[in-house]
């Protein structure tokens, strides 16, 4: 690992969108040579999506392959030459999104996690919060009555934790 940080390209600011004001965290190179990028507001992958913070579900090294998953559920791999500081960048930007995680039972098959993130605005300030439900594995969050107990569920979190 090198201990001194390089400066991100000019170009590939520009070819990323990288906006005015947003901050660089952490980069690297990917095998293919353009550049993953973590900001302070989002995860900017290589001729792909802006992922802002609270969209990212979860990610994972595979030795130099990221793997981030969306809360939408798009996955994506990204091959880089050397993480660098990407790895610990990345997980304390998705887990400082989190404001609040709560697991509850919907009946007998399993139940959903009610994740509330911080969205962070434009200007670097924490504007809003956005839930998401994320139904445990054989649950279909199509179904009407699960997606209405997930619902009820999620109102008296919210009100128990006041927001």
């Amino acid at each position: 690992m090198r201990l001194f940080r390089s400066r991100l390209p000019a170009a590939a600011r520009a070819a990323l969108g990288i906006e005015p004001g947003e901050r660089v965290l952490a980069h690297t190179a990917t095998a293919d040579g353009a550049y993953l990028v973590a900001t302070d507001r989002a995860l900017h992958l290589p001729g792909g999506p802006r992922l802002p913070w609270h969209r990212v579900e979860h990610a994972r090294w595979e030795e130099t392959v990221l793997v981030v998953t969306g809360t939408d559920g798009a996955s994506h791999r990204v091959a880089v030459r050397e993480p660098g500081l990407l790895p610990e960048t990345i997980k304390e930007r998705v887990t400082a999104s989190i404001v609040a995680s709560r697991h509850v039972t919907l009946g007998s098959r399993g139940g959903v996690r009610l994740v509330a993130r911080r969205v962070v605005g434009g200007d670097g300030h924490d504007a809003v919060l956005e839930w998401n439900l994320v139904f445990d594995e054989g649950l279909d969050p199509g179904d009407p009555g699960l997606r209405a107990l997930a619902e009820q569920a999620l109102e008296e979190v919210r009100r128990s934790l006041g927001v």
